[in-house]
C-alpha cells in the first residue's frame, strides 16, 4: 500500500483505448448530473453520498482515494515461504473468534485468498478488532508470515476493501476471493465510514462506480492552467489526472495524476492570496502616517531597557508600511514574552500622532484587561488617553467608554469581541491590532476592519507558526517575526514527572514559597466531569492542595466561568503578592503577566497540546529570578503524551515546538481550521508535500508579477475570479 513519492515525468497525453471509443457528451452536463444519475447509485446511496458532501459527478470526481494497493506486490498464500518478508495478501474473512489461554485473549481471523487459507492473530486490542473486522469482509493483510499450525500473520496492518455481505445488494454483483482482480493492478482505497459501509459503498463499491463513469463516458475538463505552466512543471493534462486517480493501472499512472492535483490545490489557493496581496497594493487610498512628533522617541527614552534586535526591525517594517500609501496587511509573530506589545504601542503612536485612533482587539477579558493595564502605565505618562470596553462593564462605564470612542477623545480603544459590535463607532480609526489572531474566526476579524473607510491592520499572535502554515494561511501578508527574548530572561528549567511524585513536587513548590516566591498550579477544568472522571478539577485540587500540600500558603482560585469583578479581583492580589499560589484552568494561558511567579506546575500536561502547554510555560520567566515549570502526567500516560511533555523537557524554542506540535497534531487541529480560515484539502498534505507547496508558490506569485491582471491569461483568470470570489471579495473587508 502507498501515498508514493510524486513523480515529475508526464505520462503521454491522450484518453485510454476503452474511453476514446465512446462519443463525448456535452462537460456541463454530466459534472452537474446528480449521483442517482450514474450506474450502481439509487436514492438511498445518493442521500448517503450527500451527507459526506458528494452531490453531483464533479463532487464524486473529487473524492479521492486516500491509498492504493499495488496488485503487482500481493502474494498468493499457496506460494508462501519462511524467506518471505513484508508481504500482502488479498482475500475473504471466513470466520472469527476470540479464544482465551494463561496469560489473556486472543482474536483470530481466518482468511482466504482462493489458493489457501491462513490465520491472523492479535494478541491485545482484542475488543477492537472483533469489531472491526467479520466474517465476509474483503481485506488486504500485510506482514512477515510465520508458520504455527498453519501460516498466519501475527498483528498484521489491515486494510479493508469491501465489507461483509449480510444484506444484498442489487447494484454489487457477487464474487470470491480469487475473483478479486479489479481491472488494474492499482486498487483505490477510499475514505470510508459506517454509514458508507451500510450502504454498500465500501472501496470496492466506489471504484466499480467510477471505473464505470470512465468507461461509458469520455471525461473531458476544462484546464485553466496555461500549457507553459504545465510544461515546466511536468504536469499532466487536468482530464487525466481525474480518470487516473481512481483508475491508474499503475502506481506511476497514480502518482502523476495525484501530483498534477496536489498541484492544482496550492497553485489556487497562493493564486488567490497572491491576487489579495497584489489587490490590496493596488489599492492607493490607505491612510498614510508620515508625521512623528515624537511620541515613539519619547516612549522608548522612559523605558528602563533598550528594544531587542528583533523588536527594532517589527518596528523598522511596520513603519515602512504605515508610512506607505497603501493599507498595512501584517502579522506579527513571536514567542512568548519576547516584546510584541510594546513593538504594537510603538505602532500605536506613530498613529496617534497623525490625528487618528488605534483599537486593539484580544479574545478574552483577561487579556484585554492586561493590556489595558500595560498601555495605560506605559501611554498615560506621554498624555495618551486609553478606553477600556468589554462585555462584562455595567451600564454606566460601557457608555462611558463608547461616548469616549466614538467622540475621539480614546485615542487608544482597547477590548474584546465587544469591539465590533454595531454600536461601536469610532471617531477616526487608522490602526487595528488583533492579538492571538488565531482566536477570532475570520468574520470577527473582519468586522473590525470594517470599523473605518480604510485602516492599517497588524495582527499578533504568541504562537509561532511553522513555514508551511505560514504559506498557506498567511500568503497574502507581510510578516514580521521577533525570536529574541529581552536582556536578563533566564532559561525556564522544564521537566517532566509521573503523578506519583506529586508530593515531591508540592513540597517544591511550597519551599519556594515560602522563600517569596509565586506559583501557578494548573488543571485541564474547571469542575469534575462524568465523561473525564480522571481528569483533575480546578475547584475540588484547590480545596485539596489548601487542606494538604499547601497547606499554610495564600491561595487563589482562577478560571474563565468567574465573573470578572471576581477575576480582576483575583488577579490584583496576585499581583500585589497577596496570594502566593493561584490555583487555575487555562484561562492563565495568557493574560497574566507576573513577574515575580516562578514555578508552573502542569496537571495532567499530557491533555495539552504544544502550543498550549509552551504558553502556559510563558507565564514565569518573566522577570530576571530562576523559574521553573514542571509537567505531571497522568497515570494513563500515551506514548504520544510522553512524546509531547519529552519535547516541552528538551527545547524552550517556540518554533521548534510548533513544528513539533504541528507534525503531531496536523494542520487541521493546529489553530483550528474554521477559526483560522486554513483550507482543507482533499488531496495535498502541506506536512509530506511542503517542496511542492513551495513550488506552487513561487509559481503562483511570480505569474502575478509578470502579469498583475492576468490579463495574458483570461481562461486562468476566469477561472480565479469565479471559483474564489468568496476569499477575494475579503479584501473588500
Amino acid at each position: 500500500m502507498t501515498d508514493g513519492p510524486a513523480s515529475t515525468q508526464p505520462r503521454p497525453e491522450g484518453p485510454s483505448p476503452a474511453v476514446s471509443r465512446i462519443s463525448p457528451q456535452p462537460i456541463n452536463d454530466l459534472l452537474n448530473q446528480e449521483l442517482t444519475w450514474l450506474k450502481g447509485v439509487g436514492p438511498r446511496k445518493a442521500e448517503v453520498l450527500a451527507r459526506h458532501g458528494l452531490h453531483t459527478v464533479h463532487d464524486l470526481l473529487q473524492f479521492y482515494p486516500r491509498r492504493y494497493l499495488d496488485r503487482t506486490s500481493v502474494t498468493r498464500i499457496a506460494d508462501f515461504n519462511a524467506e518471505l518478508g513484508e508481504i500482502t495478501v488479498v482475500g475473504r474473512i471466513l470466520h472469527t473468534q476470540v479464544k482465551g489461554f494463561a496469560r489473556g485473549q486472543r482474536f483470530e481471523a481466518e482468511l482466504l485468498d482462493g489458493s489457501g487459507r491462513m490465520t491472523l492473530v492479535w494478541f491485545n486490542r482484542v475488543a477492537w478488532v472483533q469489531k472491526f473486522l467479520r466474517a465476509g469482509d474483503v481485506i488486504a493483510a500485510s506482514g512477515k508470515p510465520g508458520f504455527y499450525r498453519g501460516w498466519q500473520f501475527q498483528h498484521p496492518a489491515v486494510e479493508k476493501l469491501a465489507f461483509e455481505e449480510t444484506e444484498t445488494d442489487p447494484d454489487a454483483p457477487s464474487s470470491a476471493p480469487e475473483d478479486l482482480q479489479y481491472q488494474g493492478q492499482v486498487v483505490p482505497i477510499y475514505p470510508g465510514s459506517e454509514e458508507l459501509r451500510r450502504a454498500w459503498l465500501d472501496s470496492r463499491a466506489l471504484s466499480r462506480i467510477l471505473r464505470g463513469l470512465f468507461q461509458r463516458h469520455q471525461i473531458e475538463v476544462a484546464d485553466p492552467l496555461p500549457a507553459a505552466l504545465k510544461q515546466r512543471f511536468g504536469l499532466m493534462d487536468l482530464s487525466q489526472a481525474l480518470r487516473d486517480v481512481h483508475t491508474g493501472q499503475t502506481l506511476q499512472e497514480v502518482e502523476l495524476a495525484r501530483h498534477r492535483l496536489k498541484f492544482d490545490e496550492f497553485f489556487w489557493l497562493e493564486l488567490m492570496l497572491a491576487w489579495r496581496k497584489a489587490t490590496t497594493a493596488r489599492a492607493v487610498k490607505g491612510l498614510q502616517f508620515p508625521a512623528d512628533h515624537g511620541l515613539v522617541e519619547r516612549l522608548l527614552a522612559s523605558l528602563p531597557f533598550q528594544l531587542t534586535g528583533g523588536q527594532r526591525r517589527a518596528v523598522d517594517e511596520i513603519f515602512r508600511d504605515m508610512r506607505s500609501p497603501h493599507p498595512m496587511n501584517r502579522l506579527l509573530q513571536g514567542d512568548v514574552g519576547c516584546g510584541k506589545t510594546l513593538v504594537a504601542l510603538c505602532a500605536m503612536l506613530l498613529c496617534v500622532d497623525n490625528g487618528c485612533q488605534a483599537a486593539l482587539m484580544a479574545p478574552t477579558e483577561i487579556l484585554a484587561e492586561q493590556h489595558a493595564r500595560t498601555l495605560i502605565r506605559l501611554a498615560e505618562p506621554l498624555g495618551l488617553r486609553v478606553t477600556l470596553l468589554t462585555g462584562s462593564r455595567n451600564a454606566a462605564s460601557r457608555r462611558k467608554a463608547l461616548q469616549e470612542t466614538a467622540s475621539g477623545w480614546a485615542q487608544i480603544v482597547v477590548g474584546t469581541h465587544a469591539l465590533i459590535q454595531e454600536g461601536v463607532k469610532f471617531a477616526r480609526l487608522g490602526l487595528a491590532i488583533i492579538d492571538e489572531q488565531h482566536r477570532f474566526g475570520v468574520e470577527q476579524r473582519a468586522k473590525l476592519r470594517r470599523k473605518a473607510p480604510v485602516l492599517d491592520t497588524l495582527v499578533m499572535t504568541a504562537t509561532p507558526i511553522p513555514r508551511t502554515l505560514a504559506i498557506v494561511g498567511y500568503g497574502d501578508m507581510d510578516i514580521s517575526v521577533i525570536r529574541e527574548l529581552p536582556p536578563g530572561r533566564q532559561p525556564i528549567t522544564t521537566v517532566w514527572r509521573r503523578d506519583n511524585k506529586r508530593a515531591e513536587i508540592f513540597g517544591f513548590v511550597r519551599d519556594k514559597v515560602q522563600a517569596d516566591a509565586q506559583a501557578y498550579v494548573v488543571y485541564p477544568l474547571v469542575e469534575e466531569s462524568e465523561k473525564l472522571e480522571d481528569v483533575k478539577a480546578a475547584e475540588k485540587n484547590f480545596a485539596e492542595l489548601g487542606a494538604s500540600w499547601l497547606a499554610g500558603c495564600r491561595m487563589g482560585l482562577l478560571h474563565g466561568r468567574m465573573k470578572a469583578p471576581e477575576k480582576d479581583a483575583v488577579m490584583r492580589d496576585f499581583l500585589a503578592g497577596r496570594l502566593q499560589v493561584l490555583i487555575a484552568t487555562t484561562v492563565v494561558e495568557v493574560g497574566v503577566d507576573n513577574p515575580r511567579a516562578t514555578l508552573m506546575v502542569v496537571e495532567q500536561a499530557e491533555r495539552f497540546g504544544l502550543a498550549q502547554l509552551h504558553q502556559l510555560r510563558g507565564r514565569v520567566g518573566r522577570g530576571s529570578g530562576k523559574s521553573w515549570c514542571v509537567l505531571v502526567a497522568g497515570p494513563q500516560l500515551s506514548d504520544e503524551g510522553r512524546s509531547r511533555l519529552e519535547t516541552m523537557a528538551a527545547t524552550q524554542d517556540g518554533f521548534e515546538i510548533a513544528e513539533a506540535d504541528l507534525r503531531m497534531r496536523g494542520t487541521g487541529d493546529f489553530f483550528g481550521t474554521r477559526q483560522s480560515g486554513l483550507p482543507e484539502f482533499r488531496i495535498a498534505d502541506i506536512l509530506r508535500d511542503t517542496e511542492l507547496l513551495v513550488v506552487a508558490r513561487d509559481a503562483a506569485f511570480q505569474l502575478l508579477e509578470d502579469d498583475p491582471g492576468l490579463k495574458g491569461e483570461p481562461a486562468l483568470r476566469e477561472h480565479l475570479l469565479t471559483t474564489y470570489a468568496d476569499r477575494l471579495s475579503r479584501v473588500e473587508d
